[in-house]
């Protein structure tokens, strides 16, 4: 499936089929983790039938459904480590997408996780992972001269690197965002108010360079 294709599809879904995640699934996920890992730097682990994180009252406030899986973002405490989060989480997010799984990353409202954090690791987000009831749905959001600098005469890449990035995820759909391009550099900037702003940053940069192609631009 081509990657614009995975990025449209994928919505947050809450309420899970109880099915369980076939082991052959699993090994292409693991694999994926692990190489996001190394690339990354991260310590992401996924947690397969695990419902007791799902099961507390934040959960149930979360409306989440038999959720019994979950990727926990965990990795070394740094500078930077919220952001990279979400960058290798969200392409974590979109290989799960591209093997018909659905995904939903969550903040709070959840249960404590099975995870193992080290003394020098923090866990930051965990995403929760099935066969979800329905496909998600799409949200209404800004446009995408609301969150860039693009005009009519923008190279395509950055048309099409904004577009992917005003699909990215972000907490309660706040799209707190900035991209700017000065020729073939690219700012991406959070807001500084809101939640996860950090974490949703490095999701919207995944988008951003996904649609854009990482050969057309570097980061400022």
């Amino acid at each position: 499936m081509e990657i614009m294709e995975v990025i449209r599809s994928r919505h947050s879904v809450r309420q899970y089929l109880d099915k369980p995640i076939p082991q052959e699934i699993r090994g292409q996920l693991d694999a994926c983790a692990a190489a996001l890992n190394r690339e990354g730097g991260l310590n992401m682990q996924i947690l397969y039938d695990e419902p007791a994180c799902f099961s507390s009252r934040m959960a149930h406030y979360g409306r989440f459904e038999q959720a019994a899986n979950y990727i926990a973002m965990v990795g070394k405490k740094s500078e930077g480590l919220e952001e990279r989060c979400g960058f290798y989480g969200e392409r974590l997010v979109l290989k799960a997408q591209e093997l018909g799984l659905n995904t939903c990353w969550v903040a709070l409202t959840h249960g404590k996780s099975k995870a193992v954090v080290g003394a020098d690791e923090k866990e930051v987000i965990i995403i929760a992972l099935g066969y979800g009831k329905t496909q998600g749905a799409p949200h209404r959001g800004k446009s995408a001269a609301d969150v860039s600098n693009v005009a009519e005469d923008s190279p395509d890449w950055f048309k099409n690197g904004v577009e992917a990035a005003l699909l990215a995820p972000t907490a309660v759909n706040q799209q707190k965002f900035r991209l700017e391009r000065n020729g073939d550099r690219v700012t991406a900037k959070a807001a500084l108010l809101g939640t996860n702003l950090k974490v949703d940053l490095g999701i919207v940069k995944c988008h951003f360079e996904l649609g854009a192609g990482k050969e057309n631009f570097s980061w400022a």
